[in-house]
C-alpha cells in the first residue's frame, strides 16, 4: 500500500489506497532516470562456482538468463547487513530501456519488506549495454529480515516488467524468484479470553471489575516488534453475547478531523481489532474507533478483497479523553476506548456462545501520528510487513 521504503523502519510517512486500514506497507521506490553509464563496467567470463542460489531462468524469450546469486554471510542476525551478488548473462541482444529492481518480500504474505531498487553496478552496466556472452555481476546490501523472506528481482520500463519465460520461476507478476533470506518466523502470540458474569459498562472508563480481571497486553511495533514510543495497553473479556475489547493509549496530542461513521479514520489516530472467527485466513471483520468515538466497521470475504462497508457490526463504543481534543497547544495524557461487539453479527462464528477451547485468529492495532506527521503502527502480533491485513501473522484468541 505504500509508495516508498528502503529499510526496515518503524516510523514512516504514509499515503493510502482506499482499501481500509492505513498501515505501513512498503512499495516500489519512485522511479528515476538511469544514471549515465561510466566508461567501465565490471564483466566476467563466468559466474562464481560457489553461488548460494542457482537459477538459470530466462527473460524475454531467452535473451537474458539469471544465473543465480550469492548471499554473504548466508546466516546473519536480523537487521544486520548481508551482501547480495547477482549474476546475469545476455544470450542475444538485450532489450532496450529497462531498469533493474530488487525486492525483499515476506515469504508468507508477499508483502514488501525491503525495496532495494537500483541501477546495475550503480549505473555502470544498464541492461541495454550488456555484451552477448559476458556475465554481469551486480552487488548490493540489504538488512537481514527477521522473518522468512525471499528476494525477487527483474527489469522494469514504465509500468511494465520484462517478462519471465518460465511461469514457475516468478511470482505471477514477473518478479524472478531469487534467494531466500531470514530465519524462522516468531511464534504467534495467544490471548486467553476470560468469561465474566458482569459485563463492563461501556462508558470509556476502564474501571470496571471485568477489566481488572482481564489479562493486560502491551502492543508492540507492528513492523518489527520493538517497543513503541507511546504505550498502548489492551484487554479482552467476553460473556455469552458479546466480545469486549478495551484500549488505553498514551497520547500527548489527541486529535481527529473525521466525524462520520465509516469515514476513513484509519488515515488518522485510531485503535482497531481484526477478527477471523473461523480462523480460515480468508473471511474476517475489521472494527475501529477514533478518539472522537467515530466507528469504522467492514467485512472482507478475502484478504483486502470485497470490502463491505454496508455490513453493520452492531458494535457499541465509548471513548474517554484525558486531555483536550484537537488542541496541539497543550499536552494531553491519553485516551481510552471500549468496544462491545455482538458475536451474532460477526462473520463465520463457529459457536455462539463460544465454547471453551474455541480458537479464533485476530489482531489488535493502534495507529498514532507522532507530531501529526510520522505514523507509528502498533499491534498485538507483530507483522514484520507493512500490512495490517497480513492474515498469516494474526495471533490466536482462545476462549476459556
Amino acid at each position: 500500500m505504500r509508495t516508498s521504503a528502503t529499510v526496515l523502519v518503524p516510523l514512516l510517512t504514509l499515503s493510502c489506497l482506499a482499501v481500509s486500514c492505513r498501515d505501513e506497507q512498503a512499495g516500489p521506490k519512485p522511479r528515476v532516470s538511469s544514471v549515465p553509464a561510466p566508461a567501465q563496467a565490471r564483466m566476467l567470463d563466468a559466474a562464481p562456482t560457489d553461488l548460494t542460489f542457482r537459477s538459470g531462468a530466462t527473460f524475454a524469450g531467452g535473451s537474458v538468463v539469471y544465473l543465480g546469486s550469492k548471499v554473504t554471510p548466508a546466516q546473519a542476525a536480523p537487521g544486520t547487513q548481508v551482501r547480495l551478488a547477482h549474476y546475469f548473462q545476455a544470450r542475444s541482444t538485450p532489450p532496450q530501456g529497462f531498469g533493474f529492481f530488487v525486492h525483499v518480500v515476506d515469504a508468507a504474505s508477499g508483502g514488501m519488506l525491503v525495496n532495494a531498487d537500483h541501477e546495475v553496478q550503480d549505473g555502470a552496466a544498464p541492461l541495454a549495454t550488456w555484451p552477448v556472452g559476458k556475465v554481469i555481476e551486480d552487488v548490493h546490501s540489504v538488512p537481514m529480515p527477521s522473518v522468512p523472506a525471499r528476494v525477487v528481482l527483474g527489469f522494469w520500463r514504465g509500468d511494465d516488467r520484462l517478462p519471465v519465460d518460465d511461469p514457475n520461476a516468478h511470482d505471477g507478476s514477473h518478479r524472478m524468484q531469487g534467494p531466500r533470506l531470514g530465519g524462522a518466523a516468531p511464534e504467534l502470540p495467544e490471548y486467553v479470553v476470560h468469561r465474566v458474569d458482569k459485563a463492563p459498562t461501556i462508558d470509556g472508563a476502564l474501571d470496571d471489575a471485568a477489566w481488572k480481571s482481564a489479562t493486560p497486553v502491551v502492543l508492540r511495533g507492528s513492523f518489527d516488534g520493538r517497543e513503541p514510543r507511546l504505550r498502548t495497553e489492551a484487554r479482552i473479556v467476553r460473556d455469552d453475547e458479546f466480545l469486549y475489547v478495551a484500549f488505553d493509549s498514551e497520547d500527548p496530542d489527541i486529535w481527529g478531523t473525521l466525524r462520520k461513521r465509516d469515514d476513513p479514520i484509519y488515515e488518522q489516530e485510531v485503535v482497531e481489532v481484526f477478527l477471523d472467527a473461523n480462523a480460515d485466513g480468508r473471511t474476517y471483520n475489521e472494527l475501529q474507533v477514533s478518539p472522537h468515538n467515530v466507528i469504522f466497521d467492514a467485512y472482507f470475504p478475502a484478504r483486502r478483497q470485497g470490502m463491505d462497508l454496508s455490513w453493520d457490526s452492531g458494535m457499541t463504543t465509548a471513548v474517554k479523553v484525558r486531555g483536550t481534543l484537537d488542541d496541539p497547544s497543550d499536552k494531553d495524557e491519553g485516551w481510552s476506548a471500549e468496544m462491545r461487539i455482538p458475536f451474532a453479527k460477526l462473520a463465520e462464528v463457529p459457536h455462539i456462545p463460544p465454547r471453551p477451547g474455541d480458537r479464533w485468529r485476530f489482531n489488535l492495532y493502534r495507529l498514532e501520528h507522532l507530531d501529526r506527521r510520522n505514523v507509528e503502527g502498533q499491534s498485538f502480533s507483530p507483522l514484520f510487513v507493512g500490512d495490517f491485513h497480513a492474515l498469516p501473522r494474526f495471533g490466536w484468541l482462545t476462549f476459556e
